[in-house]
C-alpha cells in the first residue's frame, strides 16, 4: 500500500539490502509515495496495481541499486518515468556529500512530476526533459547509470557506451529473458558483465562495464 508504517517502510528497504536508514530519509520516501498517489489520480504515472505494491515493486526494487553500488555518488537514470529508480536513489543518498542524480525523461507530464517530487523531498536531482540521445553528448560522466523497463538491452548499450568507455558502470533491471538479450548483442567482448539476482523478485540486475566479458556468472 502507498501509506505504510515506518516499520513496514524499513522492512521494504531491508529487503533491498538497505539498513540503518534515518527517520528523515524514511519520511522523504513516504512523502514521495504520497505525492505519487496524489498525482496518480490525474496522470497514469504507474499502473493501478503498482500503487498497492509500491514499496516492494518500486521503492525496494529501486533501492537495491544503492546496495550494489554504495560508493557511486553521481548517477544518470535513463527513462525515469515516475522516478524509479533514479529519484529513490537520490533520496537515499541525500545524507551523502557531493551526490547528484540526473533524471532523463522525454514525457513532459512525468518531467513535471519529477521536478515537483524532487523539490518536495529536497533531493539533489536535475530533470532533463529530452530523449537520452540528446543528453549523451553533453551530460557529465556519471559513476553509475540506471535504466529500468525503458528499452532493449541493445538500445540501452548504444546509448550508454560512451559513458562506459570513460569509466561509468551500468546497473540495469532486466527480466528472466536477459540471457536471450545478451546473446543477441554483437561484439559482446566490448563489455564486462556481472549478473546479480534481484532481491525483490524474478529477474536480475545486470552490472555492465567497458572491458572484456570473460565471466558473466553471478558474483
Amino acid at each position: 500500500m502507498a501509506n505504510v508504517s515506518r516499520a513496514d517502510a524499513e522492512a521494504a528497504l531491508t529487503l533491498a539490502g538497505i539498513k540503518d536508514v534515518s527517520r528523515e530519509t524514511l519520511e522523504k520516501l513516504r512523502l514521495y509515495v504520497s505525492l505519487l498517489s496524489e498525482w496518480q489520480l490525474a496522470q497514469n504515472l504507474v499502473g493501478p496495481s503498482a500503487i498497492r505494491e509500491v514499496w516492494t515493486r518500486h521503492i525496494a526494487d529501486s533501492a537495491q541499486l544503492v546496495a550494489l553500488a554504495p560508493k557511486a555518488r553521481r548517477w544518470l537514470d535513463i527513462g525515469s518515468g515516475a522516478g524509479f529508480p533514479g529519484l529513490v536513489i537520490a533520496i537515499l543518498l541525500a545524507a551523502e556529500p557531493a551526490y547528484s542524480v540526473d533524471l532523463v525523461e522525454s514525457r513532459s507530464k512525468r518531467c513535471a512530476f519529477l521536478r515537483e517530487a524532487g523539490r518536495a523531498t529536497g533531493a539533489s536531482v536535475e530533470v532533463h526533459c529530452a530523449r537520452i540521445d540528446k543528453i549523451v553528448p553533453k551530460a557529465p560522466i556519471p559513476d553509475a547509470i540506471s535504466a529500468r523497463a525503458v528499452a532493449s538491452l541493445d538500445t540501452v548499450l548504444k546509448w550508454i557506451e560512451p559513458f562506459l568507455a570513460r569509466g561509468a558502470a551500468a546497473y540495469l533491471h532486466k527480466g528472466l529473458d536477459f540471457e536471450r538479450e545478451w546473446q543477441s548483442i554483437r561484439d559482446k567482448e566490448r563489455f564486462d558483465l556481472v549478473l546479480h539476482p534481484s532481491r525483490i523478485g524474478p529477474g536480475v540486475i545486470a552490472e555492465i562495464r567497458a572491458g572484456r566479458a570473460e565471466d558473466h556468472s553471478e558474483r
